[in-house]
């Protein structure tokens, strides 16, 4: 069961999500009759990002904060007159047929299982979840449900990571035989606090939010993380004291091997004179990409060549073809519905998030990074954090996908 599912996502799975589409059939849904998809928005910052009222296929039926202000904005946004001032009452309209959660991480576990109990298809912001436990337990509750869940992973469908996976299926990289990935946000830290008081994000450990890094190389090549090694940087001090985590880094790199022998090397860090990055590295036989360290730079591709050229001690050696590469605006062709063919968050990914999961819905498949993408993309990071802890101990990572 394993080897066969793998075997379909690089055969088929890889070449339907290059086209922004899914892999796996779900369970039948039953439409409207409007045959559009109503969705129920939750949360009003990060939720006020995507583009749901611009897909032909979508309805923003209801929106919902804890705030007034925030459903107001919400309301403008989505073009939307109905609000909840909780997800418990917007879970309770029938009119809903899915939802997306755009709410704190450590509550994503709870809301997309209640969403799921309640009879709703489920997008939800990353990471899935914050412990290995509540992640088994998020994917009994999309087993059960019959319903679609798809965790809303930018990384996945950035220009450069659409053009990387292209690049795989095409063969043009040949063995891809080491990668790797870093998230740099830096000065994160004045989220931690609102009004005095802590949120959410108060000493999150770096790797408990690893999958911007994570779906870097498993969105592209379909591997697995297996064993990890991850080393911490930080010591308690500082706004760190009394963290909700009982995390004492700043910064973590963890040393993944992958289920093809392959490392992959990720660094979350929060903290340093560092230069904003989400980017990947994919090193292969044929032909390497290195994506910018910022979206507006150009990215790198090297080219095994067999010409010859003088290194700088001047040694001569077969000299490989450096040049810059300009991604595709891929959110400007069919892969999108003409009224989505623009610019749009994290580097053009959310109104891919936004197609894929309305599409999946309506194809009646499973989304592209489902529920066991999404454990292929957190559970990772919270077992490198548990060796971090450790000092750096090799630690297994679980297998979900039997």
């Amino acid at each position: 069961m394993k080897l066969d599912r793998r075997n379909f996502i690089m055969k088929s799975g890889l070449l339907a999500g290059s086209l922004g589409l899914g892999a796996f059939p779900s369970r039948g849904t039953k439409l409207n009759t409007e045959g559009k998809v109503r969705i129920g928005i939750v949360g009003g910052r990060f939720g006020a990002t995507f583009q749901f009222h611009e897909h032909p296929n979508c309805r923003v039926e209801a929106v919902s904060d804890l705030r007034q202000d925030r459903r107001d904005h919400l309301m403008e946004t989505y073009a939307c007159r109905k609000s909840y001032p909780s997800l418990e009452q917007l879970l309770g309209d029938p009119k809903v047929d899915a939802v997306f959660l755009a709410t704190p991480a450590p509550d994503h576990a709870t809301h997309t299982i209640a969403s799921l109990k309640a009879g709703k298809h489920v997008l939800c912001a990353v990471p899935l979840a914050m412990t290995v436990e509540e992640c088994e337990q998020v994917k009994e509750a999309v087993l059960a449900s019959g319903k679609n869940y798809m965790m809303a992973e930018t990384s996945t469908y950035m220009q450069g990571t659409i053009s990387a996976r292209k690049f795989y299926q095409e063969g043009k990289f040949g063995e891809i035989f080491s990668a790797a990935a870093e998230y740099n946000h830096p000065g994160l830290e004045v989220l931690w606090f609102e009004n005095g008081a802590p949120t959410w994000r108060h000493g999150l450990p770096p790797m408990h939010y690893p999958t911007h890094c994570t779906a870097l190389l498993i969105s592209v090549t379909g591997e697995r993380l297996k064993q990890v090694s991850c080393v911490g940087w930080g010591d308690g001090e500082g706004l760190l004291r009394d963290n909700p985590y009982q995390n004492p880094f700043w910064n973590e790199t963890a040393f993944f091997q992958t289920n093809r022998n392959h490392p992959f090397r990720v660094e979350v860090n929060w903290k340093g004179a560092l230069r904003n990055a989400e980017r990947g590295e994919w090193r292969g036989e044929k032909m390497s990409l290195y994506l910018p360290t910022g979206h507006a730079d150009l990215a790198t591709m090297v080219t095994a060549a067999d010409q010859l050229g003088l290194d700088d001690a001047g040694f001569e050696h077969t000299r490989n073809r450096v040049e810059a590469y300009d991604f595709p605006q891929w959110w400007n062709t069919y892969m999108l519905p003409e009224p989505m063919r623009h610019n749009s968050g994290h580097d053009g990914s959310h109104t891919f998030i936004t197609h894929e999961f309305i599409s999946s819905i309506l194809e009646e498949r499973r989304a592209e990074v489902d529920i066991y993408e999404a454990l292929a993309y957190t559970v990772p990071g919270i077992i490198a954090h548990q060796s971090a802890l450790k000092g750096g101990d090799l630690l297994t990572i679980p297998d979900y996908d039997d």
